[in-house]
């Protein structure tokens, strides 16, 4: 089974949070925290902190707390994400479009009405979390299970585990 493991980042200004759009191979675009894949050797922090500055050009100076993990089994491909998001502390610089890998093609902060509007394209298991976190912020560390079936985006679905 394939595992890989992503670091994603609650940057927040005021009442509004950092959302990117993510532009997918076959043309879908979904909105999500910033943050990417960890590299062989990286700590999801540091991971987090490299992947937020290369799609937004913000610096984030320091990590409060992990807020959630997301563990999706996709049984059909055989694969298993890892996703851990955690909270910034203060960050510095002015968003900056520049994804190396060419899918952040956006990245906004909005308020919670416009953060659930976007989040109608996102994968459950990225907008279930968000939306939870958006009715109450919470204090200790939550846990979103799922299982996906489907080879494909378009024929994909979940259901949440845990």
């Amino acid at each position: 089974m394939g595992r890989w493991k992503v670091a994603g980042g609650l940057i927040t200004r005021g009442a509004e949070t950092l959302l990117v759009a993510n532009r997918r191979r076959d043309g879908r675009v979904d909105w999500s925290t910033p943050g990417g894949v960890v590299d062989e050797g990286e700590t999801p922090l540091f991971a987090l902190s490299r992947e937020v500055h290369e799609e937004t050009g913000l610096k984030v100076d320091d990590w409060s707390r992990l807020c959630w993990t997301t563990e999706v089994d996709f049984v059909d491909l055989e694969m298993h994400l890892l996703a851990e998001v955690h909270l910034a502390e203060s960050f510095a610089g002015d968003l900056l479009i520049d994804d190396p890998d060419g899918i952040v093609v956006e990245a906004h902060f909005l308020d919670a009405a416009k953060i659930d509007t976007r989040l109608t394209t996102a994968p459950v298991w990225v907008a279930e979390p968000m939306r939870d976190w958006l009715t109450g912020p919470w204090d200790e560390i939550r846990h979103f299970g799922y299982r996906a079936m489907g080879r494909s985006p378009a024929e994909m679905s979940a259901e949440r585990v845990s």
